[in-house]
């Protein structure tokens, strides 16, 4: 754990001596501050975090970071350069810096390079949380692994992640997300990754990258940061993936469905709720593997985490145990739904990869086949002809399609224009509409497919449906 004095000493490059305060977390909510906690006052879109402060301090923080004027009742320690050396103050304490990210991110990183850990990133346009929750299921089999929590993936959340590693920890992944060039090369800089897992390239957030190609070149920071002895693990079956050989010194190890790749699987087959089958194919040796993994997709997020023990050296004995650990937290599973129905929610987020393979899954239930899908945000330039994509084979597996929203209405349309009859398309403006239809309609045995980009908050159909 680090010390108020480590905090102070990083910051200003001065000891504080006399201090030995454990700063017991670090946090960025206010509401959220307790006993011990450092409190990093951050400005916001909606707010600014040095509002609250004094509100952190009622909670038990010992200390806060501020670029502003302190409190009047709070003790304050000058640790921008030039400032005289550090002096004890009584608790709580306002650390004065010139910014209070690059303070965060300063602290991240001097935390992670005192211990002695290997670090996997794990970033690509789909399935990186799927992908770092099974990736902690196998390293957890033989090694004292952490991963960084939700969505803490960027230049906040990652800096605060690495604050939570204690010297215990022999291994931690870390998903990393972007929306601009240069960000995935920040968190590198800060982590240190010696192992990086690319999952693929795709049309999410292209409205703020600007092109595929923005997206892929975003995505290779992570192969480019790796040092040598590192190892990128990289698709094979994504063309944009594939390239990024030529941008790491690390050694190379692809997986997927093709057999030119390293690590390969074949003979998928999908078993509805009960998970996947597949044969796994590296260096001659062939294993029959069976994970409780939902829909065929998820062969690829087993390709990855199997490829990530096999770089750090894991036995076949501990991979296929991780594999098929239950711990991980993914985003689609499969929940009660009124009338004895199945909800298959998969709310998390959707872009048309995404949703199409949800869809392939529905495909696979033995019922009643009931999509309930929403807008997809932030595609860009592909926003028309990703909601197309999507309706054509809504269109092919649903019995009843719902749609929700301006965008997911094309959906409905694309539908219809494919064949759907109209009486089993149902275009919704807002999840209450959505819901009011689907308590009317669900009968036993249904299975609905509820998913939506993150801004539709499509779990508000869960909740509803899930209290009946």
């Amino acid at each position: 754990m680090i010390r108020l004095a480590d905090v102070v000493e990083i910051l200003s490059g001065q000891p504080l001596r006399g201090n030995e305060q454990i700063v017991r977390r670090v946090v960025i909510d206010s509401r959220e501050a307790g006993p011990g906690d450092l409190f990093v006052a951050l400005p916001g879109e909606q707010t600014d975090g040095h509002a609250f402060i004094g509100q952190a301090f009622a909670g038990g923080a010992v200390a806060a970071l501020t670029h502003q004027d302190a409190p009047a009742d709070c003790a304050v320690i000058d640790l921008r350069p030039g400032a005289p050396a550090p002096q004890q103050g009584s608790l709580p304490l306002c650390l004065r810096v010139e910014n209070t990210l690059a303070a965060l991110q300063q602290l991240g990183a001097a935390w992670r390079a005192r211990l002695d850990l290997r670090v996997i990133g794990v970033t690509g346009s789909v399935g990186k949380s799927s992908t770092k929750e099974l990736i902690w299921t196998v390293l957890s089999r033989q090694f004292s692994t952490y991963k960084n929590k939700g969505n803490l993936n960027n230049e906040i959340g990652l800096p605060l992640s690495l604050l939570e590693l204690t010297k215990e920890c022999e291994r931690a992944v870390l998903e990393m997300g972007t929306y601009a060039i240069g960000e995935i090369a920040l968190l590198c800089k800060l982590a240190k990754p010696a192992v990086g897992v690319v999952t693929n390239i795709g049309p999410v957030h292209l409205s703020r990258l600007g092109s595929i190609e923005a997206i892929a070149q975003a995505k290779a920071e992570l192969v480019e940061a790796l040092p040598e002895e590192g190892a990128a693990v990289l698709n094979y079956d994504d063309p944009w993936v594939r390239k990024m050989a030529s941008k790491t010194r690390a050694r190379m190890l692809y997986y997927g469905l093709d057999p030119h790749a390293d690590l390969w699987a074949d003979k998928i087959e999908g078993m509805g709720l009960e998970g996947i089958a597949f044969r796994l194919h590296y260096q001659g040796e062939t294993l029959h593997v069976r994970v409780p993994l939902l829909g065929r997709h998820s062969v690829h997020t087993s390709l990855r985490a199997a490829a990530v023990g096999l770089a750090e050296g894991m036995s076949w004995d501990h991979i296929l145990a991780g594999l098929q650990d239950r711990r991980a937290s993914l985003r689609l599973v499969a929940a009660p739904g009124p009338n004895g129905s199945t909800i298959l929610d998969d709310t998390y987020n959707a872009n048309p990869a995404s949703t199409i393979a949800a869809l392939n899954l529905l495909e696979e239930m033995q019922g009643r086949k009931i999509a309930v899908l929403g807008d997809m945000l932030e595609l860009g330039d592909y926003e028309a002809v990703g909601h197309q994509v999507v309706g054509g084979r809504a269109r092919e597996v649903a019995d009843i399609l719902l749609t929700v929203g301006k965008l997911g209405r094309s959906i409905g349309q694309e539908s219809l224009a494919s064949g759907m009859p109209a009486g089993r398309v149902l275009m919704c403006a807002n999840n209450e509409e959505a819901i009011d239809h689907l308590k009317a309609l669900v009968a036993p045995g249904d299975f609905i497919l509820i998913k939506g980009s993150r801004g539709m908050q499509m779990e508000q159909i869960v909740n509803a449906l899930s209290k009946g």
